[in-house]
């Protein structure tokens, strides 16, 4: 059976038979042997586990509060609802959440349930709840205000207290209680619902909310937590293969190394080796089971081999990879993927005996000219797309898929139940209507605008070119473009008597007087009453006197006496009308002044226009400064701001010119002001209630058939049941009786008995009356309901329900006039107001007729579902509602003009266009357009989906079609199959098609002549579509990597590769997951991890300098233990990190020098409000959290630097946080003794190897140095071994230790390889890994022998260098043509400096910050490591590299001596000695250690010997204890 008939048909033929007959007979040769070798992975959270019912709750919080309760309320308590299996607890979740959730939901709940995805939200309230301890015996208490209880009578006592104490901080992740009354106490319930305990509280606490005399707030609890972990997953395991070209493998055997058996019985459906799919096969022949795994075992075995390939057999491998896959039946193409993908080494070399037919070699050809163009893929780069939003692969973890399919789901289920075909579904979500950024402008082609200047017609600027096409032409940055066009324009509102008109006027002086390309114009608002003249106003005088220079002169001179006139006035002082005149006089000096600006004047154009076009625009406060039409914020208006701040824009518009030129758009016969007037963003008014980008939508996704006159059955609806009732029941008044689909919909809600409330709607009707897009419908909320009180209200109900739409209009204009409505009150005969074509008898039977549910029904939903109080005002457009208006609040018909514009311009012409398609009848498609217009548009802001059109699927794409008649995704991938992006791609992609229904596209994307092995690692992605129980009803132990069948001649390097935010530690396994060599293994190396922190992420900068405050540092903590974390800000975008875990946590300066310098000014992405000092972060999720915190100077502290040299001297408190959990606490006054005496010691090592070399490092050190030492660990990569070691040998030999940590931050290119990563923090983090109060380190290398006192090191003059390396030997002459740095870059870039080698170094830290070193050699790194061929040794060409930016002091020859490059007469006086690797000779480093340095056996004896004792010693505890110590694991 050859490779290329992967899945070819199984019939049980004859030959087939023979064939098995032949590999049997050939297996009785084939010895028993031991059993294949595994390597397992898992990863456990360091909280207990979490209850799945708890956190199935949290699934249905963030489909709402609703669902939420319902399931809560469902299961009080279940203990006696189920066996006690696993099986019937989670059974019994599954039904009672597929209650409240559609089947789409709930596989995503089981989803997120395999996930574990809301076990940190249940465990974020634990943590939440330790910080208040409950009273003895209860396992459920109530805390009211600080006290707590656990019975019934405790609450009540406490609730009489209560409102004494202050109210309690609520996150907005808290679950409240509906119904509850926000004036009364609130009480926090902390249990776990399900249990009894619960359950009698829960009904204690309800039924204090109904009564109105509490707030209700239910936060998860667990009494008694597991002893159990959470198992997650969603990460990857790569087990790389390592070079072994210099052996780097520790010879210690590895002893007590169990592994967990029952990984190997894993059944795959499609288990194929060598071509023979065991899947299937044991299956069709159940009789042959043992045989089956006999030749199985014999064919792994020999297709192991892994003999390198030639290159010419690499070439094609890609195109081959993928010819496999698309050659395998459709069922099986992603499982062929993924097993080809992440076990590539062992396949590689059968693949290539694979023949690539033509057309799939010609499409995947086109296809990549395609992907080129339209989504700027190269050939072997990956994509992946759902439902046209992207998703990068890079960045985005399988929460954040997450994210994306569920409220996918959503927008799609919403669709669906809104019965629209599943066809078009998918052409309605592409529609892009989420509103733009964008800042909105108001029109400036307005008369009441006087135009200073006009470089289209001026004179002065007639020298410059005309054509629009001068803007394509190049120019230097920066440079503003001279064209004589409009394309600039700058509007000034303001009132003439304010004290700071004058800066804002000198600075539009500046632009006219410096012929920047900008039109000016000015807006005089003044008082506009008739009896004010310009001998008594000075506001009043300026505009009589600006028209009178105009009309007379021309603008330029106007503007240029307005000038004048200011300036005569004193700094703080006021513009008087003797200013005005004086100017006028000497100016105009035959010119009667009274006849100008008296009561008879003439001149008074625009005095009234420019109030008038102040007011409409709603612009805010004056003065007001606009670029055309767009007004800048307050803080732009400071003069040298407004300066900035408008080349800037002058700058940022010429692009967006530009491209409009070069699109055709704009030409030079165009009106260039009409072109921008035309932009989108441009309003009628700027009402910011309407602009605001934080919008509340209902939820109208839903049909049904109830109404609102039936009072009785609509109380008993929800929430989204009565928002479709109401618009079920709603009528409607349009501008015309024609059938028309009305993109636009309004509902008015407001007292129509009251003039506010008739006001609302009179404006509302006079916009319809000039729109054909729009449909008005009312809904009355009355101050106090009842029929006599609501007259006017009956009778708008009753025209609505029985006349055309036009007369209804009429009617309800006439009923809208104060007039008319007052004579309704006053008991006016209600048939006496009809208007010409209405039905009398019809309307007034409706008007008299007994039935008032409507009213009852209104005034229900504007309390229940508006949150409304009575009588309040609001607009309801499209599902968005915009309210409570305030009483006296203006909302004209300019804003519903606004309103209207936005819709129709995001939304509503798009969803109408597709609507008109379905030909369903006008008022049903305009009810439509409404509720899918307000559900797609509630939906978060996120990127607009990608259009794609692909050309060709026939021979290149791997097709999977969705179930027929049901939503589906639509997901699109484009992979090269033998990249690290295809071994997590086609795992997540098989979960994908388990999950949900599917219409899925993989195209391949391969690329030709490869020159070297694609895919050097095997890989395994951990994920699972939902919970796995086993056969006997238990939970499966929990998700795990598996690693079967692995050639047993490399060496391994196993990595974790995780989301973004998350920090993990290896801490239970024997071996050496740095160089696993599995012919030495008994059978598992089984690799346990833990999520030690989840990660909390921001950016800082300074408000006054909008620089990052380089060295403020931050801490994290609770109320009771406030510094728990802490950390120092980056000046690389004021990056900061602090590592946390669920709960609540508070961030906060840290007392010392940051907090004494600045203060929180603002912050961003938290849970407090953005006003308080404490900032209060809940991490509640396992997806990444990144805030942002502005901080400014004190004002007495504005010229004092954080990194002065003064710094921390008195800043005990970050010494003392540090030598805490390690030696004790420290007496303060040792401290500044401590902090001089202490030798600081930095070293990085991975692997068990490494590790030795670092003890016996450890201790030449104490043996050499008198001083007290401080050794600072990389614990990222250190193993759990030497973890347990370290608090021994540092009690034995006296010395102190920290291990340090940081996460690779995300925008900083990441290394692959492990060795390249742990370079990396060797040399790029030295800023931010160590407090402040440290202030030299020194970094020894793990493979050093030290033979001298480091005090003498650490004391070395530096001579103002930030850290100094010893230079590399040259004195041995046969290695010349090793030394890379004698020629080539290296010679040219060093100019005769020296080349310095980075096993030992000492870094003057204060001086490393001052300079911003650290950020420098990150911004160099960022620059170079982009190239895959830079930097090869990264912790050494470096700093070698920034040797001009950051100097390098070069430390005397003798402080390093290694035997690859030193002679052996140099040997005697070296201080250290390096076991540098010899590329000449490749020895292993431990035959080099024993024979390059005599003292190194003997530390190596001595450190083996306290091992041994410290061994014994744990055992004999365990023994003792007589239970493991790690079975809490």
């Amino acid at each position: 059976m050859t490779a290329r008939s992967y899945g070819a048909g199984f019939g049980a033929g004859l030959r087939m038979w023979l064939l098995w007959v032949l590999l049997l007979s050939l297996l009785s040769a084939v010895s028993g042997g031991a059993d294949s070798k595994a390597v397992t992975t898992t990863l456990t959270t360091k909280w207990a586990d979490t209850p799945l019912l708890l956190e199935a709750s949290e699934f249905l919080a963030e489909e709402s509060q609703d669902k939420f309760w319902d399931f809560v309320e469902a299961n009080q308590n279940i203990e006696g609802e189920h066996d006690d299996t696993d099986q019937a607890y989670y059974d019994l979740i599954v039904k009672k959440a597929g209650a409240l959730l559609s089947s789409v939901q709930l596989n995503m709940l089981k989803f997120a349930l395999s996930l574990r995805a809301y076990s940190s939200t249940v465990h974020s309230f634990q943590q939440i709840a330790s910080n208040e301890p409950p009273p003895a015996g209860c396992s459920a208490f109530f805390s009211v205000h600080g006290e707590k209880t656990c019975d019934e009578e405790g609450l009540a006592v406490l609730l009489k207290t209560a409102l004494i104490r202050p109210k309690p901080f609520l996150f907005k992740s808290d679950h409240q209680y509906p119904g509850s009354n926000p004036e009364a106490p609130v009480v926090i319930l902390y249990a776990e619902f399900g249990k009894t305990a619960f359950q009698t509280l829960h009904q204690v606490v309800s039924s204090k909310v109904h009564e109105g005399l509490a707030t209700y707030v239910l936060r998860h609890y667990i009494a008694k937590p597991s002893g159990r972990r959470v198992y997650l997953s969603g990460y990857g395991v790569e087990l790389a293969i390592k070079s072994q070209e210099y052996k780097a493998k520790d010879d210690t055997q590895v002893q007590g190394a169990e592994g967990n058996a029952t990984v190997m019985g894993e059944n795959d459906p499609v288990d194929e080796v060598q071509g023979f799919l065991f899947g299937k096969l044991k299956t069709v022949y159940p009789e042959l089971k043992e045989q089956l795994k006999e030749l199985r075992k014999h064919l792994v075995e020999s297709t192991n081999d892994m003999a390198p390939l030639k290159v010419w057999q690499m070439q094609d491998l890609s195109f081959q990879t993928a010819a496999r896959i698309l050659a395998a039946p459709t069922v099986e193409a992603l499982a062929v993927m993924k097993d080809l993908s992440q076990n590539f080494p062992t396949k590689a070399r059968s693949i290539t005996k694979t023949v690539v037919n033509s057309e799939i070699r010609k499409e995947i050809g086109d296809n990549q000219k395609f992907f080129k163009g339209t989504l700027g893929l190269q050939p072997g780069d990956s994509a992946l797309f759902i439902n046209g939003l992207h998703v990068d692969l890079d960045t985005q973890d399988i929460f954040s898929v997450f994210e994306v399919l569920r409220s996918e789901a959503r927008v799609m289920e919403g669709l669906r139940s809104l019965h629209i075909d599943t066809s078009f579904i998918h052409d309605i979500l592409k529609l892009n209507v989420q509103p733009a950024d964008s800042d909105y402008a108001v029109d400036i082609r307005n008369p009441a605008i006087n135009w200073i200047n006009n470089l289209e017609t001026d004179h002065r600027y007639s020298s410059w070119p005309y054509n629009v096409q001068e803007l394509l032409r190049p120019t230097f940055p920066g440079v503003i473009r001279q064209i004589r066009k409009n394309f600039h324009n700058l509007v000034i509102i303001l009132d003439p008597r304010q004290e700071n008109t004058v800066e804002l006027l000198s600075v539009a002086e500046m632009f006219y007087a410096n012929n920047i390309p900008l039109r000016i114009g000015l807006v005089f608002v003044v008082s506009d009453e008739e009896d004010v003249d310009g001998m008594q106003d000075a506001g009043v005088a300026l505009v009589r006197a600006y028209n009178y220079i105009s009309d007379e002169v021309d603008s330029q001179s106007a503007f240029e006496a307005v000038i004048s006139i200011f300036n005569r006035v004193a700094v703080g002082g006021k513009l008087g009308v003797g200013d005005v005149v004086k100017v006028l006089e000497k100016r105009f000096p035959y010119v009667e002044v009274s006849s100008v600006l008296g009561a008879d004047s003439s001149y008074d154009s625009n005095r009234k226009e420019g109030g008038a076009y102040y007011k409409q625009t709603g612009v805010g406060p004056l003065p007001v400064v606009m670029y055309n039409g767009i007004p800048y914020q307050r803080e732009q208006l400071d003069p040298d701001e407004l300066e900035t701040v408008t080349m800037q824009k002058i700058l940022e518009t010429t692009s967006f010119y530009q491209r409009a030129v070069y699109l055709g758009e704009l030409a030079t016969d165009h009106d260039v002001v009409d072109f921008i007037m035309n932009q989108p963003n441009v309003v009628p008014r700027i009402n910011p209630r309407v602009l605001s980008t934080s919008r509340t939508y209902m939820d109208l996704s839903d049909t049904n058939n109830y109404f609102i006159d039936d009072y009785a059955r609509f109380s008993t609806l929800d929430t989204k049941e009565k928002n479709t009732a109401v618009a079920n029941s709603m009528n409607y008044m349009t501008k015309k009786d024609d059938g028309y689909i009305r993109p636009v919909t309004f509902w008015v809600v407001g007292d129509f008995d009251q003039p506010s409330g008739r006001q609302l709607l009179y404006d509302a009707i006079r916009h319809m009356k000039t729109s054909n897009n729009v449909r008005l419908g009312t809904i009355n909320n009355p101050a106090a309901p009842s029929a006599e009180t609501s007259r006017v209200a009956r009778a708008i109900w009753a025209a609505m329900q029985t006349q055309s739409a036009n007369n209804a209009k009429n009617f309800i204009t006439k009923l809208a006039k104060e007039e008319t409505a007052a004579a309704l009150q006053e008991g006016t005969d209600v048939g006496e107001l009809a208007v010409g074509g209405m039905d009398v008898s019809l309307f007034t039977d409706a008007y008299e007729g007994p039935k008032f549910d409507f009213l009852l029904s209104h005034a229900a939903y504007c309390r229940d579902v508006l949150k409304l109080k009575k009588g309040q005002k609001a607009v309801i457009s499209n599902g968005r509602i915009i309210g409570p208006l305030e009483e006296d609040e203006l909302f004209n018909q300019d804003d519903f003009l606004l309103l209207e514009s936005i819709i129709l311009k995001t939304s509503g012409e798009r969803i109408k266009s597709k609507v008109q398609q379905f030909g369903i009848e006008e008022d049903r498609a305009s009810d439509l357009v409404m509720k899918v217009d307000s559900l797609l548009s509630s939906q978060p802001k996120g990127e607009a989906r990608v259009e794609y059109d692909f050309a060709d699927d026939r021979f290149s794409a791997v097709k999977i079609r969705p179930k027929e008649g049901e939503v589906y995704f639509d997901v699109v991938a484009v992979v090269d199959p033998v990249t690290r992006d295809a071994q997590k791609l086609a795992p997540l992609l098989l979960v994908l098609t388990q999950l949900v229904n599917i219409n899925l596209r993989v195209f391949m994307n391969c690329q030709s002549k490869l020159s070297e092995m694609p895919l050097k690692s095997f890989y395994r992605h951990v994920l699972e579509p939902e919970v796995v129980i086993q056969a006997d009803g238990s939970f499966s132990p929990g998700p795990l990597a598996r690693f079967l069948d692995m050639p047993q001649s490399p060496l391994f390097t196993l990595n974790i590769n995780t989301p973004e935010s998350w920090m993990v530690e290896s801490v239970d396994t024997r071996y050496d997951l740095d160089n696993i060599y599995l012919e030495e293994v008994d059978n598992i190396v089984a690799a346990e991890y833990e999520l030690e922190h989840l990660l909390l992420e921001g950016h800082c900068f300074d408000v006054s300098s909008g620089q990052p405050p380089r060295g403020l540092q931050f801490t994290l903590g609770t109320a009771s233990d406030p510094v728990i974390m802490d950390t120092i800000v980056m000046a690389n975008l004021g990056y900061f990190q602090l590592k946390a875990n669920p709960g609540a946590w508070i961030l906060k300066m840290r007392k010392g020098r940051s907090e004494e310098i600045y203060k929180m000014y603002s912050h961003e992405g938290t849970d407090s409000p953005a006003e308080s000092d404490d900032i209060v972060v809940v991490l509640n999720n396992f997806k990444s959290r990144i805030i942002k915190v502005k901080v400014q100077k004190k004002p007495d502290k504005f010229n004092e630097e954080l990194l002065s040299d003064v710094t921390e001297e008195n800043d005990a408190g970050f010494w003392k946080s540090l030598t805490r959990g390690f030696t004790g606490a420290a007496k303060a006054e040792e401290l500044k003794q401590e902090k001089d005496d202490v030798i600081n010691i930095f070293s990085v090592a991975s692997g068990h190897l490494y590790e030795r070399f670092l003890r016996i490092m450890m201790l030449s050190v104490l043996k050499n140095t008198k001083t007290p030492v401080k050794f600072w660990f990389l614990k990222n990569y250190l193993s759990p071994t030497f973890k347990e070691f370290i608090p021994h040998m540092a009690k034995q030999y006296g010395f102190q230790y920290e291990l340090v940590q940081y996460k690779w931050p995300r925008w900083l290119h990441q290394q692959t390889e492990k060795q390249r990563i742990i370079w990396g923090y060797k040399i790029l983090f030295l800023d931010v890994l160590f407090p402040l109060a440290v202030d030299k380190i020194l970094f020894v290398d793990a493979d050093q022998i030290v033979r001298t006192d480091l005090k003498e090191l650490r004391d070395f003059d530096l001579e103002g260098a930030p850290y100094g390396y010893t230079p590399f030997c040259e004195s041995r002459r046969e290695m010349d043509g090793y030394r890379f740095w004698k020629s080539g870059y290296w010679a040219s870039h060093l100019a005769g400096r020296r080349y310095h080698i980075s096993a030992l170094y000492v870094v003057d830290l204060k001086k490393f910050r001052k300079i911003a070193a650290g950020d420098r050699l990150r911004g160099q790194y960022q620059g170079l490591s982009q190239d895959p061929n830079s930097l090869s040794n990264l912790d050494q060409d470096l700093p070698n590299n920034m040797i001009h930016q950051v100097p390098i002091k070069s430390l005397p020859q003798e402080w390093l001596w290694c035997e690859t490059w030193c002679d052996d007469s140099t040997k005697k006086n070296a201080k250290t000695i390096d076991l540098c690797n010899n590329p000449m000779t490749k020895e292993p480093k431990l035959n080099a250690a024993v024979r390059i340095v005599a003292e190194w056996s003997d530390y190596d004896q001595e450190v083996k010997r306290l091992q041994t004792k410290v061994k014994e010693k744990i055992n004999l505890t365990k023994i003792q204890r007589g239970t493991d110590v790690h079975t809490e694991l």
